[in-house]
């Protein structure tokens, strides 16, 4: 006997060709696929389980993938695979994932924060990435904590996933499939927040008699001290930006809107200290009056600090330095301390001025009989 497939001669009363394991004396049905839409069907214990496909989109490395639905109990195959057929043509209606939304998000609201706080959230998104290809309307409150729970340990990271997940939440509530709420339910880590403190007195002298006596570096902390500039806004100063004459400087504001069209203004006792950076900067032929490096400025920072002998006060404690002076030291109006320290709201107050024991017990004192 010749087999029909290999072509090779097999013994008469062989079932299979030895060759190539070919039956032998019988036709062999081709083994047949269901259509596209039609869905399978298998077998589950006694009885058979539908399963239909409801949606197709594309994992994170761009592999196409399909999502489906089952329905078991049904007594035969046949059963299972017309239910499948009547299933697949109804088309359901299904929201959109959760990444549809942040790609709107992506090319609208999101440009109109700042460059720092863009940077912010697309670190955000990056760890939601577990329930990017979810339907919207079947993530939970519970599996965000989840998620929030396992990439964010502090409080700021998991702020900002918080905030990016409300803002796609709204956009998904527009549309009428979820509700915006949803996210609100995110429980944060709790704020372990180190306290400020301001340079006193004394350490301000210091700093002001290491000026005096040829430390360069002084500059910097005292600048900021008396502008209630942040160390980005050092680090980014133009020679343009500064108006002496008119005792004031434009347009150096980072991280919030108020902060970028708010003017930074100059006191007398600053100008001169300002005037002689610039001089310098022009002599020296340097690309900006304060050093852009990172690494370059804390080092002067700190440099001035040793130079002066004060305590190792982060930079940011010259800006609780300027509020405290304003709002204890001065007592001005806290209209007038959300203007100069170029807040949206005298509630930062709470945060920036530091009165200390002396400060409170003058405050008592001017409680009369």
């Amino acid at each position: 006997m010749i087999c029909p497939k290999c072509k090779k001669e097999a013994p008469a009363e062989a079932r299979y060709c030895p060759w190539c394991g070919r039956l032998l004396g019988a036709i062999q049905r081709p083994r047949t696929r269901r259509g596209n839409t039609q869905g399978t069907a298998y077998k589950r214990g006694s009885t058979w389980t539908a399963q239909w496909t409801v949606d197709t989109t594309t994992n994170s490395d761009g592999k196409y993938i399909q999502i489906r639905k089952t329905k078991g109990g049904f007594k035969t195959k046949k059963a299972a695979q017309d239910y499948c057929i009547t299933r697949s043509l109804v088309p359901e209606k299904t929201a959109p994932k959760l990444i549809d939304y942040w790609r709107q998000y992506e090319k609208g609201r999101l440009l109109e924060l700042s460059k720092d706080k863009q940077t912010c959230y697309r670190i955000a998104w990056g760890r939601w990435e577990s329930l990017w290809y979810y339907q919207v309307d079947r993530i939970t409150s519970a599996q965000m904590q989840t998620v929030v729970n396992e990439k964010a340990k502090t409080f700021y990271p998991a702020r900002d996933m918080k905030s990016l997940m409300v803002n796609l939440f709204r956009l998904a509530g527009a549309d009428g499939y979820v509700s915006k709420d949803v996210p609100g339910f995110i429980i944060l880590p709790k704020l372990e927040e180190a306290k400020r403190e301001p340079f006193t007195d004394l350490e301000q002298a210091a700093l002001w008699k290491a000026w005096e006596t040829g430390c360069y570096q002084a500059a910097i902390p005292l600048t900021m001290i008396y502008t209630g500039m942040m160390p980005a806004e050092m680090m980014a100063l133009r020679e343009d930006m500064v108006d002496l004459d008119g005792h004031k400087i434009t347009g150096v504001g980072k991280k919030t809107r108020t902060r970028r069209e708010a003017v930074v203004y100059l006191p007398d006792a600053i100008v001169p200290v300002l005037r002689t950076v610039l001089s310098e900067y022009r002599q020296k032929g340097l690309s900006q009056p304060f050093p852009r490096s990172e690494v370059k400025f804390y080092a002067d920072y700190y440099e001035a600090l040793s130079a002066a002998k004060t305590r190792r006060l982060t930079p940011y404690s010259c800006r609780h330095t300027t509020a405290t002076a304003l709002a204890i030291t001065e007592g001005i109006a806290p209209q007038t301390v959300k203007q100069i320290m170029r807040w949206s709201t005298t509630r930062m107050l709470d945060r920036y001025a530091h009165p200390d024991d002396e400060a409170i017990k003058a405050a008592v004192n001017t409680i009369g009989k």
